[in-house]
């Protein structure tokens, strides 16, 4: 029977040794930063002046009521809302203090250092070898094979699914379960080598024991990686996260962060009361 090591605030926060409390947040590095940040697909404002960071190698997870703009948020942080018609930004979002939505920045060189795993996995319908090697033949189609060979095993170990796919790279993506498929996408977002890894809901398809596989891989990754987590699940974001953003939406229908805090103090003394509501299950 597989064994999952239970994973709790206080042990994650106990090997986090730089800190987590508001007044260590001075002496964190700001990786990702959206300053009176507003979205507007044609006249309709989804998001109304959003302020939110997520430091280097830190877990920030952002929750909130369904519909609220938690993934619309997180779509901006490496400008797939660009995809869709009529949307427009005011405000900025700076990536190590640079804007991503300046004139001159080509956005697919956003999308490589700005890697996305989605809700449900997506693997290509390609072997699982080919499914990492794409994006890495895409900026660089002139690796050679055995360069490209260690790549696809660096990411493939880093995603922790290394030990389950070695003997079979040239089977199908799709033919592994949920939760491998899961940490294949992962892998493949990792091996483009980006600076910050980008989930919605990672483990909203999966079950208890693949959830929990992916929330240490998460831990794991930190150490190289800043992680932007949506999650409607309450304990995963206290169990995984170091800093937590809290939305709602407006009367507008606008969504707005309504506070933003270490995780421990939005779960254990959030200053608003909606908050509270929220994290203790009484709205929601």
């Amino acid at each position: 029977m597989t064994q999952i090591r239970s994973i709790s605030i206080q042990s994650i926060k106990a090997a986090d040794k730089d800190g987590a409390t508001s007044d260590a947040q001075a002496a964190l590095e700001t990786k990702l930063n959206a300053e009176n940040l507003s979205l507007y697909y044609g006249e309709f404002r989804a998001l109304a002046d959003v302020n939110f960071r997520a430091y280097a190698n830190k877990i920030t997870a952002i929750i909130g009521p369904s519909g609220c703009g938690k993934s619309t948020l997180l779509r901006t942080f490496n400008r797939m809302n660009d995809t869709v018609l009529g949307t427009r930004i005011e405000g900025r979002v700076t990536l190590d203090g640079e804007d991503i939505y300046a004139p001159d920045v080509d956005p697919v060189a956003v999308r490589r250092r700005v890697g996305m795993v989605f809700q449900k996995p997506n693997p290509f319908p390609k072997s699982i070898y080919d499914n990492i090697a794409f994006g890495i033949k895409l900026y660089n189609p002139r690796m050679p094979k055995s360069e490209l060979d260690d790549r696809v095993e660096a990411a493939l170990k880093g995603a922790a699914v290394w030990d389950d796919v070695k003997d079979k790279l040239k089977q199908l993506g799709t033919s592994l379960s949920g939760g491998q498929q899961q940490r294949l996408c992962i892998a493949r977002a990792i091996a483009v080598e980006p600076e910050v890894i980008l989930m919605d809901e990672p483990c909203s398809a999966l079950d208890p024991i693949s959830t929990l596989k992916i929330e240490e891989l998460m831990v794991e990754l930190k150490k190289n990686y800043t992680i932007v987590i949506v999650t409607h699940n309450m304990q995963q974001a206290a169990r995984v996260s170091d800093y937590t953003a809290m939305m709602m939406m407006r009367p507008d229908r606008s969504g707005e962060v309504i506070e933003y805090d270490d995780t421990e103090t939005i779960f254990t003394k959030p200053k608003d009361k909606r908050t509270e509501d929220y994290v203790s299950g009484r709205f929601g």
